[in-house]
């Protein structure tokens, strides 16, 4: 197999620096290292604590902190982000060792195989068989990036038919679990309507929300904590709900909701600059005074929106 050179010109570029993988794997085994002895005997009791299920919800913000960065071009912040969510990944890694399921060294030894199996015009046709690939491609792909991606696509789709997956395959298996819940949401949704499982107009989900909302409000109503899960699963009926409602409306709910985020930091904000004294200090009546001042002084600003 061809190693790529520590450093090379870029097309378009006058330099360009690569990684040296001398140094990235002296730095990658100190935080593998670290990262077991943080889960060993006499570690860290928070990191000992967590479960698969109880840092999940991390790995989806550090995703999103790493999203927000790109989108400001910090990259110095990006770099720090990028790390936080390398953690995520040893984090998982680790545990799935101490439980006997892999290693971080499995989870890389299938990356490795999938990227020399998924660029045969790279690291040639014979490593790429190699390393699992089973279609049949045009190896050289001449250049093309888009010859590249229907290379990608069909070697994916051959892995997917020598992978003994169930006969049986559901219209909405075609839906990415690996993609943010809202839009997971509206997708199913939309799938399903094309099999005729749907509410027929928006309307007609109203009472949905109010029966989910009454539903979440009996679960919530306990003080019981191994109730929690199920006031876990009644918030996400409602909230699956909401995402179809905004499907049949023609608003995707991820915009929706970051749209809601905005305004919400923007009239906080307006109320900490009206008040004369911290927030913490006034009651309910004067917070809601003052958010009801902000909401009318920015729609009047036109930032209400």
């Amino acid at each position: 197999m061809d190693v790529p050179p520590e450093s090379q010109a870029a097309p378009g570029s006058a330099a360009h620096t690569a990684t040296d993988p001398a140094q990235a794997a002296a730095l990658f085994q100190e935080s593998v290292a670290i990262m077991a002895r943080l889960r060993a005997p006499g570690g860290c009791p928070w990191d000992l604590e967590q479960t698969f299920d109880s840092i999940r919800k991390y790995t989806l913000e550090e995703t999103y902190e790493v999203f927000d960065a790109i989108e400001r071009r910090d990259f110095p912040h990006l770099a720090e982000e990028l790390g936080d969510l390398l953690l995520q990944v040893l984090f998982y890694a680790e545990m799935a060792a101490n439980e006997g399921h892999f290693t971080i060294a499995d989870v890389l030894g299938h990356l490795n195989s999938k990227l020399v199996r998924r660029h045969p015009h790279v690291f040639g046709e014979e490593a790429s068989r190699a390393a699992g690939n089973r279609a049949n491609v045009d190896a050289a792909a001449d250049g093309s990036s888009a010859a590249v991606l229907r290379n990608w696509e069909e070697i994916k789709a051959a892995e997917g038919l020598h992978a003994g997956d169930a006969a049986f395959t559901s219209r909405l298996d075609g839906v990415q679990r690996a993609m943010p819940a809202l839009a997971e949401a509206a997708k199913l949704g939309a799938k399903a309507q094309k099999a005729g499982f749907d509410w027929p107009h928006w309307r007609d989900l109203l009472p949905k929300l109010a029966e989910e909302t009454a539903e979440l409000e009996a679960e919530a109503a306990s003080a019981d904590p191994a109730r929690k899960p199920f006031v876990e699963a009644e918030l996400g009926d409602l909230l699956f709900t909401a995402v179809n409602l905004g499907r049949h409306l023609g608003v995707d709910a991820e915009m929706a909701l970051r749209g809601c985020n905005r305004r919400f930091r923007a009239r906080f904000k307006e109320m900490e600059l009206a008040s004369a004294r911290p927030l913490e200090e006034l009651g309910p009546a004067e917070l809601e005074e003052l958010w009801v001042g902000a909401k009318r002084k920015l729609a009047e600003s036109g930032e209400g929106l």
